[in-house]
């Protein structure tokens, strides 16, 4: 390892020390294990954009933070500008909004959030999320956990009519008063010491769940849909999906197929590779918007699958021959 990382590779220690036996400890992992690696690639630029969206940085992590009651309820806050992410959630997220604003872009719709909204992101859903804090205030969510254990649990004993396979979308519930109350009423528990009684946190999932039935007649083919995603057409699939930054391991799971039979499939059907067909679909995509939607580069960079906006003026020049600057009208 480079010496001159030597005082990143502390930071590393200590973030992992103090991360160790909290809940999100798998994605801690996976963060220290990725800036590792860059690290020892000596990769300056790619070390620098990573760093920065670990939030770590002598062990101070001002841009996210995040308070567990339990594994599956926390109250989430972003301070910085704004937090732009790619995801895929494994579980259920039903989410209520204390302050600040989302925008959510999927292959077929584009959600905007704001202070006081409630809803559900399900499982299995690729969506681009970029939080915005407003008025100087951060970002900050209460968000639930919906985990399909839990839901199994929930629906052993319940009558439901044929579950097939849920619509791709967020659903939202506005600003409604009795998951409202719901949310709201666990804040107080944040700011207690010790141990929260796990009894108590089931209670209040259930009851989130339990309204959510009560006010979405149909919400059972989401909560009570628990079956993994199956082989399906990967044409249609990629041609929607291509701006969401995902690894072939995901792309994969979501198409039914491992990354060994992804990679074979994709280069069989687009004879060429995932990332090559990915940049050029996304370039595509941003010249349409440059060019028939007027919008400026820093407005489409983000939605069109690039994560930093010199990269997208690099790629772009690379393929067109000049900078997406020259399309502004």
């Amino acid at each position: 390892m480079p010496k001159k990382y030597g005082k990143l590779q502390k930071n590393l220690q200590v973030f992992a020390s103090q991360y160790k036996n909290k809940p999100n400890k798998i994605a801690c992992l996976s963060k220290i294990s990725r800036l590792n690696a860059l690290i020892k690639t000596n990769d300056k630029n790619h070390l620098i954009n990573y760093f920065c969206k670990t939030q770590i940085y002598d062990s101070k992590f001002m841009e996210y933070q995040a308070k567990y009651i339990t594994q599956d309820i926390k109250l989430s806050s972003y301070e910085d500008k704004f937090f732009k992410s790619d995801i895929i959630f494994e579980q259920h997220m039903l989410i209520w909004f204390i302050s600040g604003k989302t925008k959510i872009i999927q292959a077929d719709a584009t959600y905007h959030f704001k202070t006081g909204d409630i809803f559900l992101i399900p499982r299995n859903q690729l969506a681009t999320i970029i939080n915005y804090p407003t008025n100087g205030q951060p970002h900050k969510t209460v968000v639930m956990h919906l985990s399909v254990e839990r839901l199994k649990q929930f629906y052993e004993n319940k009558e439901t009519t044929k579950i097939g396979i849920p619509e791709q979308k967020v659903y939202s519930f506005k600003n409604h008063p009795l998951l409202k109350s719901c949310l709201s009423s666990v804040i107080p528990y944040f700011e207690m010491e010790g141990v929260f009684p796990e009894n108590i946190a089931n209670i209040k999932i259930t009851e989130a769940i339990s309204i959510l039935r009560e006010i979405d007649q149909n919400i059972d083919k989401v909560l009570a849909h628990f079956d993994k995603p199956g082989k399906i057409d990967l044409l249609h699939f990629m041609e929607k999906n291509f701006m969401f930054n995902m690894s072939l391991e995901r792309l994969g799971y979501l198409t039914g197929r491992s990354v060994s039979t992804f990679n074979r499939d994709f280069k069989k059907l687009f004879k060429t590779t995932p990332q090559k067909w990915l940049t050029k679909k996304r370039l595509e995509l941003a010249h349409y918007h440059l060019t028939q939607k007027n919008k400026k580069p820093i407005e489409i960079y983000l939605e069109v699958g690039f994560e930093d906006l010199s990269h997208f003026s690099f790629a772009f020049k690379k393929q067109y021959g000049f900078p997406p600057t020259k399309l502004i009208q």
